[in-house]
């Protein structure tokens, strides 16, 4: 077993201790195709919270099909709407994996949500998950009503690189006259890049806590090429302006490489002017969320995230 920081949640260091015994996550070493598998069997959810209704359907993108999954609260009145953009790096990720979370999120939110299945690198480099997810931000605005939902009450957020891709969906959104958000949630955002910006949790937090810096690198690496590193839809934190957005909630986690970069961004959305609610979670590891399965603090995290979400969208 690896000896970890005495912080670390007893239940978090537990796991990661049966992932150093071969029950490994996910890794830069690993196949495309075998890290999506290993991702998408930690993340399952053997039995999911049922929802009054979940439908696959696709709609146009900007080079064919996006599938998305709507899940339903069964609310009479008009729900909020909220698109869910998931993480894995870019590359990983998908509907299946993070179906138990967003059954979770939307029986305590009683919105609609909407699951984006974006296309992943490094297949379809940047901007193709970012414009899919773009698109269909757009899409559930305009179709809202359809869905039962409240087109005056729709709000995007994501984990890791579905925060990213969160925070670049509003920003495009106020740069292209597109939708009124009504908020962003950012659960431990990947917003930055090593190369960009070196922050001291990249070293204090870079190894034997599920993700690691490498990783970090890795990933971005497959996600954007070399010419893209300055462009604000990729890196967040780099925009020069962040006025204007709609109202954020950030989470961190204590224990994860992206926590000062996140802590960063919370902190440039509150100079801007941006309404900005913090969750900071001191002994947790990244994706705390998505293995709520195995950690009690997963499970009180989503329940946190849904109350700040419903009292967002309330009308």
């Amino acid at each position: 077993m690896s000896t970890r920081d005495d912080g670390l949640d007893p239940q978090a260091a537990a796991l990661l201790d049966e992932f150093d015994t071969g029950i490994a996550p996910p890794s830069s070493t690993l196949s495309i195709e075998t890290g999506r598998r290993l991702l998408d069997e930690l993340f399952a959810v053997a039995d999911p919270e049922p929802v009054a209704s979940c439908t696959d359907l696709g709609i146009q993108g900007p080079n064919g099909p996006i599938p998305l999954r709507i899940y339903a609260p069964g609310t009479d009145a008009p729900a909020p709407v909220f698109v869910f953009m998931h993480g894995g790096g870019w590359v990983r990720g998908s509907l299946d994996a993070y179906d138990g979370l967003c059954r979770r999120l939307t029986n305590r939110t009683e919105a609609v949500v909407v699951s984006v299945d974006y296309r992943r690198a490094p297949e379809h480099p940047f901007p193709a998950g970012f414009e899919d997810c773009y698109v269909a931000t757009e899409w559930a605005a305009a179709h809202a009503g359809d869905l039962g939902g409240d087109p005056d009450r729709v709000a995007v957020g994501g984990d890791s690189a579905g925060g990213n891709l969160s925070a670049a969906v509003a920003l495009a959104a106020r740069d292209r006259g597109g939708p009124d958000l009504a908020h962003q949630l950012l659960v431990y955002p990947a917003v930055n890049a090593p190369e960009i910006r070196w922050f001291d949790s990249y070293d204090t937090n870079g190894t034997g806590y599920f993700l690691e810096t490498d990783s970090v690198e890795w990933y971005l690496d497959q996600y954007h090429r070399p010419a893209d590193i300055g462009n604000h839809y990729v890196y967040p934190l780099r925009a020069r302006d962040l006025s204007g957005l709609p109202p954020a909630t950030v989470l961190t986690a204590g224990y994860d490489p992206l926590l000062d970069e996140g802590k960063a961004y919370a902190d440039r959305l509150e100079a801007a002017g941006v309404e900005t609610t913090r969750l900071h979670y001191d002994d947790q590891i990244h994706a705390f969320l998505s293995l709520y399965t195995y950690l009690d603090a997963g499970r009180a995290a989503i329940d946190d995230v849904a109350t700040q979400l419903a009292d967002a969208l309330a009308e």
